[in-house]
């Protein structure tokens, strides 16, 4: 047994957790044991350490047969990165050779620039999954959970569960907002209190009032966690603001979405220093510095193309609102959405609806539990939507 424990221990001190981070999870109500499990989520990821939230949250949905032509199942964008930026990856390829140096910092001032937020406050990722897995070990444990709603993206609570954190989960309001009151209600002294906006799957937007409340009343210790994924589709407020005036406040951004860039991962985080240094006693700061050249470059530049962000914008809605026009039209019930997808109720199992269009060669998304017969839609091109609208009219839908 004495044996078997020092393993562990040279397993975690060799993964990159210190004694100092062992000590800090240990006094959050860790076993020993389940360091492992933290040492598995944060060295191999979260998809490796076998968490179904990160592969099927953002893979394509298998229903669709191989001849699927029209792919609007995964909520990714319908082209790749803005010209510019595209231009500039192309370009950075050529020093690949090398880690990034200058491009790293170069992210930093764009981003800080466009949001309005010290430099010292945003640090850049290799995708979205990886911060947020580590805020959700940094600031839940066995002994503080994890609020949500219900329905929302599922990566936050996977990890929450993974790691032994009690997972609370609040229906949305009436317009399919966050309720906040009571997400603070059913759990008063969570660690993470997670508002996806706009919220996947719904595509609706929670009032920032509601997160300015939310942090006003929350407990000591404990953070907002806000995924902003999709807030360029959205053209809403972004809750950067309260970075910058220091509140316990996280935001989450991704390149995977309006810039094009789901392949090439890339994201970053805006909050206190203080708050995301929490999150580097798990070997967080390699992960923050181990980026890919043309990847921190096409975001760099994808940040300040506010013109291209505005019509691809846009072009995203003239077609989404095509295809809502058809379902108005034909009386088919849906959310109002605010971002690029869509969830429409068929009034009958949403998988026998995906497999129909699958035999059309349409590949839509898939339902969530507490709506069987919700199907969600990305917004693909124009010429994808003009196909999805096609068949339902010749699906009789």
């Amino acid at each position: 047994m004495n044996n078997e424990r020092t393993d562990i221990d040279g397993d975690l001190v060799e993964a990159g957790l210190s004694d100092d981070a062992q000590a800090d999870l240990l006094s959050r109500g860790y076993s020993r044991r389940s360091l492992g499990r933290v040492l598995a989520l944060l060295t191999a990821g979260p998809a490796a350490a076998g968490l179904a939230g990160a592969a099927f949250a953002q893979a394509p949905s298998q229903a669709a047969p191989p001849k699927a032509t029209v792919r609007i199942g995964a909520n990714e964008c319908w082209t790749g990165p803005l010209e510019p930026a595209a231009k500039a990856a192309a370009a950075a390829v050529a020093t690949g050779n090398r880690y990034t140096g200058s491009q790293r910092a170069d992210f930093v001032n764009a981003a800080a620039s466009v949001e309005k937020t010290p430099p010292s406050h945003i640090i850049p990722w290799a995708g979205s999954s990886d911060p947020l897995s580590r805020i959700v070990v940094t600031y839940c444990s066995p002994t503080r959970g994890l609020v949500i709603a219900n329905p929302t993206f599922e990566l936050a609570p996977s990890v929450a569960r993974y790691i032994g954190a009690k997972v609370s989960e609040v229906p949305l309001t009436a317009d399919y907002a966050h309720d906040v009151k009571a997400m603070l209600a059913a759990d008063p002294n969570a660690g993470v209190y997670y508002v996806c906006t706009p919220n996947n799957p719904t595509s609706t937007v929670t009032g920032l009032a509601d997160i300015e409340w939310l942090l006003a009343n929350k407990p000591a210790g404990s953070i907002v966690l806000v995924d902003e994924a999709y807030i360029h589709f959205a053209d809403a407020p972004t809750a950067s603001y309260l970075v910058a005036q220091g509140k316990d406040v996280i935001v989450l951004r991704t390149f995977s979405k309006l810039f094009g860039m789901a392949g090439m991962r890339m994201a970053f985080t805006m909050a206190r220093p203080d708050l995301m240094m929490k999150t580097m006693r798990y070997d967080g700061m390699m992960a923050s510095f181990a980026l890919p050249n043309p990847s921190v470059v096409c975001g760099a530049v994808s940040l300040v193309q506010a013109d291209l962000i505005a019509a691809r914008r846009a072009e995203m809605v003239k077609a989404r609102d095509r295809s809502l026009a058809l379902l108005d039209k034909r009386n088919i019930r849906y959310i109002p959405p605010r971002a690029n997808f869509f969830m429409v109720d068929w009034k009958k199992p949403a998988k026998d609806v995906q497999a129909q269009f699958a035999k059309e060669g349409i590949e839509i998304g898939r339902s969530w539990p507490i709506w069987p017969n919700v199907s969600r839609i990305t917004v693909g091109s124009a010429a994808e939507m003009d196909a999805f609208n096609a068949a339902v009219v010749k699906l009789n839908l």
